[in-house]
């Protein structure tokens, strides 16, 4: 998928840096986006080093996934100098999950100046919704550190 946008999450997308190392290590993909809409839709691929003592995915990794959702969306819609780092992520674990590919879809709730609310779902391939996340995010620019 190549863009004519700039910055750090389009530098990963267009394949002039490599993605970060957390979404490396989660297996994260980009599926589709549409950050006029602020929306996306990402994949990931985990195996059995992210389960728990019972063999499902732990929590975390589940929560990671979904912070790696949610960002984005709205990481794709900042400028080129902009970052957003979560303040807040609540979530809920619907289904236990096993290793293997997962879906997650996340959306721009609403966007201020300098905050944003955000949510998504992480589904299995064959649709089962395994959690839930909303999360709040601060947009901070390069000269605001």
């Amino acid at each position: 998928m190549s863009t004519n946008r700039t910055g750090p999450f389009w530098d990963v997308i267009n394949g002039f840096a490599p993605p970060a190392p957390a979404a490396a290590l989660l297996g994260w993909t980009l599926r589709a986006i549409d950050p006029e809409a602020g929306t996306i839709e990402v994949g990931f691929s985990v195996d059995e080093r992210f389960t728990n003592p019972v063999g499902h995915v732990q929590g975390g990794f589940l929560a990671a996934m979904l912070d790696d959702t949610l960002g984005p969306a709205l990481v794709a819609t900042l400028g080129p100098d902009q970052w957003a780092p979560t303040a807040s992520l609540h979530v809920q674990f619907l289904a236990p999950a096993q290793p293997g590919q997962f879906v997650g879809h996340g959306r721009i709730v609403r966007k201020g100046n300098t905050i944003a609310f955000l949510a998504g779902e992480l589904f299995t391939p064959s649709g089962t919704i395994v959690a839930t996340a909303n999360a709040t995010t601060t947009i901070r620019s390069a000269r605001a550190r």
